[in-house]
């Protein structure tokens, strides 16, 4: 599939109409601002009609790869005589999103050349930014093959790094060509981040997932190497940031690179990311301190700063750590998780603290686990919880405070009940509908349905049931209803209390046997639901051929319903219920031969 002809008579004369929501606008806007009020350089009609046509080609697809890099070179040649036109045009800047990754050492070097002298205007614009992007993530793994021009390649990002840095301050403010700056920053370090920093713009006239952009794997490897220069140059980077903290830190854009530049120093540059972090600690604590407390306590509640203090928190060392809780902090836990702002900020410090340090922050917080769920800074329980079960430490405690809280810890048997209010997040008088003077005796409706399910909820218990001695949830579980089980097992959040029911090595299989039991009876309602098949098959699959008979005699009873269900179709089939109606002994057979292989996979992985 060959290069389309450049010139065609009539082409791109026409006006082709632009759709709704076009990003063309605000390019032109972003564009005019980038050069100052001057007309930006546009394609010429012929130059624009030859791009969109092979656009259109690349779309169609190759044959081979072959063809594909033969093709790509080709345009890229093209593209050599229009350069910035064509990366600040709309569809061409997609075309050049396409080909850079396809792109050659000598390309991608002929390219970068062109931009370099232009790369206020390119990195300042909507399109521009994409294209110097997929250039500067191109980059390194085409250095790192080494090569002829792999020399020429590494000078040329060099260049581009240096004069970015020159002028930091007018790249890392723009709310486009900050973009560029993280990606750059990202490429010198050989590390992609996964934090919202580092997320690139997104393309235009797509529609890629929030989810999917956040992955750092989903446009290339996360980690590569990088030549000595880079490093050196990143450790340059970083001293900059450190002069331009005290002038720009409130910025967002700012913000965004500074956080970049902590993780990506965190992973390459330990040494250079505690001095950074200790210029950005050091300068806010200095500023306006109040009498008797840390200046710090009014950045935590600024949305800007705070962002760049969780990744303080995050990439600092234990020391570190136990240093901002004596210095700043201390006592001043409960007016933080209370803040619609800084609890966000406490939940890093209580995932990212130490043992010692964790037990100091639950002696402050927990009298006010009560008070924190009324405010719903769900975050902050979830996160002590975690923390208690990544470390071993305060489970009981933290479990009672818990329960305190939502008013079923005294007496002993309300305790029966704490799994649905947790799910719930509801106290004990609002789930039963009683007022709180009024005796556990009197309740005008003993069971009520469970509703709902909290997505923090669902974490609680999840987090209880991976405690060391989860009897209390477990107790609870066995004592709820077969149809409140089966609403926590149909939805999204619920369902995974059950996984970390199945998974937990702190839960005795005969209490687990008990729970699961009570599911009995309602398969073809787990069945025919998009969350109830997934625990039904999850459950299947560690259960014993005993346990597998019962269940599949009662799911091939509604085995026509099943085929037509679109989620109890995969059951029929995962199951195996025609082997099981038709030839039994053949389906024992595959049962017991699947074990075997489950067991072995098993012990693979242990080794």
């Amino acid at each position: 599939m060959g290069v389309p002809p450049r010139h065609e008579k009539g082409a791109g004369n026409r006006k082709r109409p632009r759709k709704e929501g076009s990003a063309a606008p605000a390019a032109q806007k972003e564009g005019s601002k980038a050069s100052q009020g001057g007309p930006l350089p546009r394609l010429e009609p012929a130059a624009a009609e030859y791009f969109r046509r092979a656009h259109e080609t690349l779309k169609s697809g190759f044959d081979s790869e072959e063809e594909k890099a033969l093709f790509a070179s080709n345009v890229l040649e093209e593209a050599e005589a229009v350069p910035v036109p064509l990366s600040l045009d709309p569809a061409g800047s997609l075309l050049l999103q396409a080909l850079v990754p396809s792109a050659s050492p000598a390309s991608l070097c002929r390219l970068l050349r062109a931009l370099i002298p232009s790369l206020c205007l390119v990195a300042r614009h909507a399109c521009g930014a994409h294209i110097l992007e997929a250039a500067l993530l191109r980059a390194p793994l085409l250095i790192q093959e080494g090569g002829e021009d792999s020399g020429t390649l590494e000078d040329l990002v060099l260049e581009l790094g240096r004069s970015i840095q020159e002028e930091l301050s007018a790249f890392a403010l723009d709310a486009h060509a900050s973009f560029v700056v993280r990606t750059l920053l990202q490429a010198l370090g050989g590390a992609r981040v996964g934090s919202d920093g580092g997320r690139g713009l997104q393309v235009l006239g797509t529609s890629h997932s929030r989810a999917k952009l956040a992955k750092p794997g989903s446009e290339g490897p996360t980690d590569f190497e990088v030549p000595n220069s880079f490093l050196s140059l990143l450790r340059g980077f970083s001293e900059s940031f450190g002069e331009l903290i005290s002038e720009f830190i409130a910025n967002k854009f700012f913000s965004l690179c500074l956080q970049v530049v902590l993780e990506v120093l965190h992973r390459k540059l330990p040494e250079a990311c505690s001095q950074l972090c200790c210029s950005v600690i050091g300068y806010l604590s200095s500023r306006n301190p109040a009498a008797g407390q840390s200046a710090l306590l009014v950045f935590l509640k600024d949305a800007t700063c705070s962002r760049v203090l969780d990744k303080v928190l995050e990439v600092s060392d234990p020391k570190a750590l136990r240093s901002f809780y004596k210095v700043h902090v201390r006592r001043q836990l409960q007016v933080l998780a209370g803040h619609p702002v800084a609890n966000f900020t406490l939940q890093r410090l209580i995932q990212a603290a130490p043992r010692k340090l964790l037990g100091k922050l639950f002696e402050e917080l927990n009298p006010g686990l009560e008070e924190i769920l009324a405010l719903e800074h769900l975050g902050v329980i979830t996160a002590l919880l975690g923390a208690c079960r990544k470390h071993g430490a305060h489970q009981q405690e933290v479990l009672q405070g818990l329960l305190e809280a939502f008013h079923c810890w005294e007496p002993p048997s309300r305790q029966l009940v704490c799994a649905p209010l947790i799910a719930s997040l509801l106290a004990f008088e609002v789930y039963y509908g009683e007022e709180e003077e009024e005796e556990e005796e009197e309740m005008a409706d003993p069971s009520p349905r469970l509703n709902s399910v909290s997505y923090h909820g669902s974490l609680m218990l999840q987090h209880c049931l991976h405690f060391a001695d989860p009897s209390v949830v477990l107790r609870s579980l066995a004592a709820t209803t077969p149809p409140d089980l089966v609403t926590l097992a149909c939805d999204p959040a619920g369902s995974h209390v059950f996984d970390a029911l199945l998974a937990s090595p702190s839960v005795p299989e005969k209490q687990r046997r008990k729970v699961l039991r009570l599911l009995k009876g309602h398969y073809v309602s787990l069945a025919c639901s998009k969350h109830g098949s997934r625990v039904l098959d999850a459950v299947w699959s560690r259960a014993t051929l005993p346990a597998k008979r019962e269940m599949a005699q009662e799911l091939v009873e509604h085995e026509q319903k099943l085929r037509h269900d679109p989620f109890g179709h995969h059951l029929v089939r995962n199951f195996a219920l025609t082997h099981f109606l038709k030839r039994r002994r053949d389906w024992e057979r595959l049962q017991e031969a699947g074990k075997k292989r489950r067991e072995l996979f098993a012990e693979i992985l242990e080794d």
